[in-house]
């Protein structure tokens, strides 16, 4: 079955890995150059290929006519999206004789769109996963082919959870491609109006709004932490990176805020606006929110390092009192 594989992070060498295994001839990827500007944590499906001997090409847009000319010289059976952060054009869709296919991090037709892993986090869902689909002119909307279920800790954040949605894609691929090869997949139409669509996430989204409930807040923190750009508030007119947070509603439900409360330097009894530093002690630097308190343990003042959050504070001048994101 020759193939066309448009791919890149470690989802598409993934993806690119199980092609191979199941007998699939690559002919060509179409995948990105890494940005200096992002954190790269993955794997390099460009070094994948060329150490195969496989022609590598880096589109700047699929929407450039050459590109349509290159794939349909190869006359695919197959074209697969493993991770590919471009649109695909009808008229390279149109180009396979068995379609194209697109894995997507969440479960269709919830969760269609862009940044998956972060916005199930952001929303507090408790269960995602990843699909198998056909790929349409509209986003994350053709027939489903298959789906693996993901559960999320409490504890998950982008990183760990997309741990464990590789390891879904890959017994999801081990089901599905042997079905693909003999023609017997399924293609179940997708209800959109049961789903759900959400946008890019942009650095600025990771804004904190102290108003808003603490496990709100911890949600953000958990969904945008590294490798990602970090949820974000103020201190003393510089911009404070929150890298890991807890909200108190949750230490003490494990027993923790009472064991701690004796350690802290200082706190605020009376009725304390949102943002305010509340203590500052060896557990952290506790703010109060919509709701009650959230403890920040890695921080990180724009221009300096990350380090303890009572570490951060001491040295900047973040004391009982002090109104973060003012």
């Amino acid at each position: 079955m020759k193939t066309v594989v448009m791919g890149y992070h470690t989802m598409g060498c993934l993806g690119f890995d199980a092609l191979l295994r199941h007998g699939f001839d690559v002919a060509a990827v179409f995948t990105h150059r890494d940005d200096p500007n992002e954190e790269v944590w993955w794997d390099s499906l460009a070094e994948r290929a060329k150490a195969r001997g496989i022609p590598v090409y880096y589109p700047e847009t699929m929407k450039n006519p050459k590109w349509a000319e290159i794939i349909r010289s190869i006359e695919p059976d197959f074209i697969f999206s493993f991770y590919f952060r471009f649109m695909i054009p009808p008229e390279i869709l149109e180009i396979p004789k068995m379609g194209a296919l697109n894995l997507h991090g969440s479960l269709l037709p919830r969760y269609r769109g862009r940044a998956p892993v972060n916005w199930v986090l952001v929303n507090g869902e408790s269960e995602t996963g990843v699909s198998l689909h056909y790929m349409v002119a509209k986003p994350d909307a053709g027939n489903l082919v298959d789906q693996e279920r993901v559960p999320i800790a409490f504890e998950d954040t982008a990183r760990s959870l997309f741990a464990k949605l590789e390891s879904a894609a890959d017994r999801l691929l081990e089901r599905a491609l042997p079905k693909l090869r003999l023609g017997t997949a399924p293609s179940i139409p997708l209800d959109l109006s049961k789903g759900s669509y959400f946008g890019g996430r942009k650095p600025e989204d990771g804004r904190i709004d102290w108003a808003w409930p603490s496990v709100r807040i911890y949600n953000l923190i958990r969904a945008v932490t590294h490798p990602y750009p970090g949820a974000f508030t103020t201190a003393r007119g510089r911009k404070l990176y929150i890298w890991w947070g807890m909200p108190e509603t949750r230490l003490a439900a494990d027993g923790a805020a009472r064991e701690r409360a004796g350690q802290n330097v200082g706190s605020v009894s009376t009725s304390t606006a949102c943002g305010m530093v509340t203590s500052v002690g060896p557990d952290g630097v506790r703010v109060a929110t919509g709701d009650g308190e959230l403890t920040l343990v890695k921080c990180q003042l724009e221009g300096e390092v990350e380090e303890e959050a009572a570490v951060c504070a001491a040295r900047n001048g973040i004391v009982v009192g002090t109104i973060l994101g003012a």
